[in-house]
């Protein structure tokens, strides 16, 4: 554990979620605003939504995921440190996903871009773009449910870090 100031260094990060697709679930939207309120105490984080895609039945799997990668890497600013949230990528328990996240945060990396991709997940040109995965869960899950699992984590990382009793281990 450390103190709110060591937990502190990355004041100048800012955490956001890119996702395709709205959260329609109004109990899923109600629990991801309560977290993003009680994150505030903590860091900026934010959820930018790219629209869904139009017409989506004449395109095949790999040109919808073309379309979503150039609405994706438009999104990207430079400096950006890019994590997929991706079933290939590391699991981490929630200690060691606080830890990774204080390391980013005093990294001097200034905003964590967090990706949730479309139905058929990333293109390519995506995961070449990438500086890392993680992953929430090895069991296939909602876009909707992803949301809110990764605002509580980072929740729970943020209460790890700053030794409050959120988190029991």
């Amino acid at each position: 554990k450390c103190s709110k100031t060591e937990s502190r260094g990355g004041e100048g990060m800012k955490v956001t979620l890119l996702v395709v697709g709205k959260t329609t679930d109004k109990h899923i939207i109600a629990l991801i605003d309560d977290y993003l309120a009680r994150l505030k105490h903590y860091l900026p984080v934010e959820i930018d939504v790219i629209p869904e895609l139009r017409q989506t039945k004449s395109l095949s799997e790999s040109q919808q995921k073309e379309q979503e990668a150039q609405a994706i890497l438009s999104r990207i600013q430079p400096g950006d440190r890019v994590v997929l949230l991706d079933e290939h990528g590391v699991e981490r328990r929630s200690i060691e996903f606080a830890s990774w996240m204080q390391k980013k945060m005093v990294s001097g990396t200034k905003r964590l871009l967090c990706i949730v991709g479309g139905p058929y997940g990333f293109a390519p040109a995506v995961y070449d773009r990438a500086d890392e995965k993680i992953s929430l869960s090895q069991m296939t899950l909602s876009h909707q449910m992803i949301r809110l699992l990764f605002v509580e984590q980072v929740y729970r990382a943020m209460t790890i870090l700053n030794g409050e009793p959120y988190h029991h281990e």
